[in-house]
């Protein structure tokens, strides 16, 4: 749970069946350190600073498709730094990580504050009716085809209004929980007030980026390179990329009452993380058990967590490994 949470905006620590590590290292992994979060940040923006210009340098296929998928590897990374930030852990200071996390998220269609009230049901009731996010990881395994062909309709960009109506409060209702269980589809009712007042001004601002952005950039005489460069990957490669990850991390898991087996952590070669699960999210147990520890720390909380063996049998798997769970056919009924 951060500092000096509050009912309605906290970040539950998921204490269910399991020991813990020692509280005085838990607060050691949780403390935020300015320098590490400012060096993820511009390390960010430096690779889509430098893919911008070498396309703009040599606007070749050769050099320009490269950029396409790079770009959307970092849009993701937005994504993920901005998650911090929902999780209030980029910055110490409140108003600094807020305004960094929305400068990261506005770009790539994301309200903050809006997603750092819909994230808090997908923490605090994982699995459970509350949960928004099983309609894009829920029921997995369901066949390679079927995986397959979920991918291809991200990649033509059918989904993205979806994955933006859902950054900007209106995640996809779970069709197997009964109408009287479901939450309100704006899900900014599990809220405090003044959540609900800046996740609102917040949509104003990404709508308003969104709108204004474009103009610019054709006004600029850079209308095309805007398109290809960013909206297209946003739209295309971005959506593909999010519900891959989304279904490693939760898809084919084996008890959804678990934190250790409704959740995994994926392993891989560094240069597979680094496109996949940017800033350390492959460590997905690590960061449902503890909300609190930073981007930054969660390898060395997966490290203090294997010493003392309380990885044991978890979800903790190779990505190649993981890849062909949640693309096998699914068991037979009955």
């Amino acid at each position: 749970m951060h500092d000096a949470a509050t009912v309605g905006e906290e970040f539950r620590d998921d204490r269910r069946g399991r020991r813990a590590l020692p509280a005085a290292l838990v607060k050691q992994l949780s403390r935020q350190d300015d320098a590490k979060a400012w060096a993820s940040v511009l390390s960010l923006l430096a690779v889509i600073a430098a893919c911008i210009v070498a396309s703009l340098l040599w606007w070749t296929p050769w050099v320009v498709v490269p950029a396409i998928l790079i770009i959307a590897s970092r849009q993701q990374a937005c994504f993920v730094l901005a998650h911090d930030a929902a999780h209030y852990r980029l910055f110490r200071n409140r108003a600094l990580n807020d305004l960094v996390g929305r400068a990261l998220a506005t770009p790539v269609g994301i309200s903050m504050r809006t997603y750092r009230v819909v994230h808090r049901l997908h923490h605090n009731h994982l699995y459970q009716a509350q949960d928004p996010d099983i309609p894009l990881h829920g029921g997995y395994p369901r066949g390679r085809r079927y995986l397959i062909r979920k991918l291809l309709l991200d990649l033509t960009g059918r989904t993205a209004p979806k994955t933006f109506a859902y950054f900007l409060g209106s995640p996809a209702i779970n069709d197997d929980v009964s109408e009287a269980d479901r939450p309100r589809r704006d899900r900014l009712n599990d809220t405090t007030p003044a959540l609900r007042r800046a996740a609102r001004q917040d949509r104003y601002l990404v709508v308003a980026f969104h709108v204004c952005a474009p103009i610019l950039a054709v006004a600029g005489g850079q209308g095309l390179a805007y398109f290809l460069l960013w909206i297209l990957p946003l739209c295309t490669v971005l959506q593909a990329l999010l519900r891959f990850r989304a279904i490693c991390e939760h898809g084919a898991v084996r008890d959804e009452q678990s934190p250790l087996l409704a959740a995994r952590t994926n392993l891989g070669p560094d240069w597979l993380m680094w496109y996949l699960f940017p800033y350390q999210v492959n460590y997905h147990i690590e960061h449902h058990l503890y909300p609190a520890v930073p981007h930054y720390n969660l390898a060395a909380c997966h490290r203090e967590m294997r010493i003392r063996g309380l990885l044991q049998d978890a979800e903790v798997r190779h990505i190649f490994n993981t890849t062909g769970m949640v693309s096998a056919d699914p068991a037979p009924a009955g």
